[in-house]
């Protein structure tokens, strides 16, 4: 345990979505329909992020918390330059879009991590602790190949849980999303974290849904950090979210010791490129409304400690 965690504040800018890309900016459902102007028109999308992120560092953002999480599918020159200019990397390795996690390249996903060498291999995964037995069994199993690469090849690891309610558990608090988030996804985040941990899987950092109550955060961090994980750290992550919501989580998060930042991607930088796609705004413009966006959720983070 003496090698796991991370001891620095990290905030990180995703835009690792490539599902997302394709049928928001195209309206396709899988990349085998795009053609290849778009894309290009994907990869010059995140450039323009990768650009405003630079901006975000250049104008106050520290460098050392500072952090990119990009996919190889589109953003493999991005990979390349920010590993040349030493900014925190984290690349993703999981198959987009699906419902149960399977790497993008499965036989092969540790030589593409040493191919661009990021500070950190991430995996989004969607688990229910009441999800079917059989399916948990085999998304646990990559998860603990993944961990124990990483682990063995000195990569630090992230993994996303997305905890999606059940029927059962919808219908418990009478079909209302906000109740589920309240009422029952803190206790089955320190459940998630539990079962990982009871398998061997063991994240230097959580990348975690958000809550609005300081008390779930602890609850959080306590399960995350029993029994010697002293320095292992959640992130809270936007899930695309209004802007008003995810100031509640982060503004809460915040004030939270393990909670070392956010990744918020969709909620800093969708709307603009929506906008620079419709030729409405400038690609500096762009640029320069995702950077102040991103350094928007960094100084309301940082005024919570």
């Amino acid at each position: 345990m003496n090698n796991l965690g991370y001891n620095k504040y990290l905030f990180v800018l995703p835009f690792d979505h490539r599902s997302t890309f394709e049928k928001g900016m195209f309206g396709i459902q899988s990349a085998e329909s795009l053609t290849d102007e778009q894309k290009e028109k994907i990869k010059e999308e995140k450039k323009i992020i990768y650009d405003a992120f630079k901006k975000s560092v250049n104008e106050g953002i520290p460098k050392e918390y500072a952090a990119i999480l990009v996919d190889e599918q589109y953003g493999d020159e991005i990979l390349k330059n920010a590993r040349e200019e030493n900014f925190v990397t984290l690349l993703t390795v999981e198959k987009s879009g699906q419902k149960e996690f399977s790497f993008e390249y499965r036989d092969g996903f540790g030589e593409h991590i040493k191919k661009y060498n990021p500070t950190f291999a991430k995996a989004l995964i969607r688990y229910n602790p009441e999800d079917n037995p059989d399916l948990k069994e085999r998304q646990l199993a990559e998860l603990k190949r993944l961990n124990d690469f990483c682990h063995n090849n000195n990569y630090k690891f992230m993994i996303e849980v997305l905890i999606e309610a059940s029927e059962n558990q919808l219908s418990s608090v009478d079909g209302e999303k906000n109740r589920y988030d309240r009422e029952l996804r803190p206790k089955l985040t320190v459940d998630v974290i539990g079962e990982f941990q009871e398998r061997g899987i063991d994240p230097d950092v959580w990348k975690m849904e958000g809550v609005e109550k300081e008390e779930d955060y602890r609850a959080f961090v306590k399960r995350a950090r029993i029994d010697g994980r002293d320095n292992v750290g959640i992130v809270v992550l936007g899930r695309g979210a209004e802007q008003e919501e995810v100031e509640k989580w982060i503004t809460s998060g915040a004030r939270v010791e393990g909670i070392i930042g956010f990744a918020v991607g969709r909620t800093i930088f969708w709307d603009p490129l929506v906008l620079f796609k419709d030729g409405k705004i400038s690609r500096d413009e762009t640029v320069d409304r995702i950077s102040k966006n991103f350094q928007h959720f960094y100084n309301l983070f940082m005024r919570g400690k």
